[in-house]
């Protein structure tokens, strides 16, 4: 009797459980903004819960939040898209790809930089032996924010840990060219150039190295040349005439000492070649 009356119980809770879902479903997402994600507990919360099952946990948080960002019919569910990553990394914080899909979900489909930078610091900070996330949001910064800035922070703190890869050197001294620093980037083009065995690499180097150099000695030029002009009324017909001006101790010439090409009418300094067609 008491068998029967538990399968009653049973059977009539799955039919009460199949009716609310069946309504559920019929309700608009349009109008019920984030109505497939009612409540997110913390990950603490979870740990609790688990009982010592915080990477098997983890990994089906993961799988659901790739199904649940990926739906299009819930329009708001970027809402929650940190809060959802953070609580797998309190489950399981060495877990990284989703740090890295995390990013990714936030820089092409909720296109929010700052929050793609969020969660990869989150990564970094649960495993600060990993390059890979600096790196990855050096790369955001630098192709999708032109945040040359912030690109060369975060290749900076990629190139301090152990195990980063060459390339990131060569990132860090790109950056650091777009931002004007000439001297970092002489020095980490320079660093490149020496280490490197592969002479595709070098190459690649020494055009850098051509074109920072000339890059360095354009400013100058272009400063003396100002100061000419204020101090004479004109240009200077040649640049000799700023070194027999006494603004100069010599004229600079390129990498490959040559001179300069300068035009007398407009005030401006160009390199000769291409730093690409050398």
């Amino acid at each position: 009797m008491r068998k029967t009356a538990l399968a009653l119980i049973l059977v009539v809770s799955l039919l009460l459980i199949i009716t609310l879902k069946i309504k559920i479903d019929g309700i608009s997402r349009f109008k019920v903004p984030g109505s497939s994600l009612i409540y997110i507990p913390s990950g603490q919360y979870l740990k609790r819960v688990t009982f010592g099952y915080d990477s098997l946990m983890a990994d089906l948080i993961y799988l659901w939040a790739i199904q649940y960002f990926s739906n299009q019919a819930v329009w708001d569910r970027f809402e929650n898209l940190e809060h959802v990553f953070s609580i797998i990394a309190e489950l399981d914080p060495h877990y990284l790809d989703p740090y890295e899909i995390g990013s990714l979900i936030a820089v092409h489909e909720a296109r929010d930089l700052d929050l793609a930078y969020t969660i990869l610091d989150l990564g970094l900070e649960k495993n600060p032996e990993q390059w890979i996330f600096p790196m990855q949001a050096g790369h955001f910064a630098q192709m999708y924010g032109k945040d040359f800035e912030s690109a060369r922070k975060y290749y900076k703190k990629a190139l301090d840990i152990e195990g980063s890869p060459p390339i990131a050197r060569r990132l860090y001294a790109h950056a650091s060219f777009e931002q004007a620093d000439y001297a970092s980037a002489w020095k980490n083009w320079l660093e490149v150039y020496e280490t490197a065995a592969d002479e595709r690499i070098k190459k690649i180097a020494a055009n850098h190295l051509y074109q920072t150099k000339a890059a360095m000695d354009i400013l100058i030029l272009q400063q003396v040349i100002s100061e000419f002009k204020v101090k004479h009324g004109r240009l200077p017909g040649a640049l000799g005439e700023l070194v027999t001006a006494g603004l100069l101790p010599t004229v600079p010439r390129d990498l490959d000492d040559k001179d300069y090409v300068y035009d007398s009418d407009t005030g401006e300094v160009k390199t000769r070649v291409n730093p690409w067609k050398r």
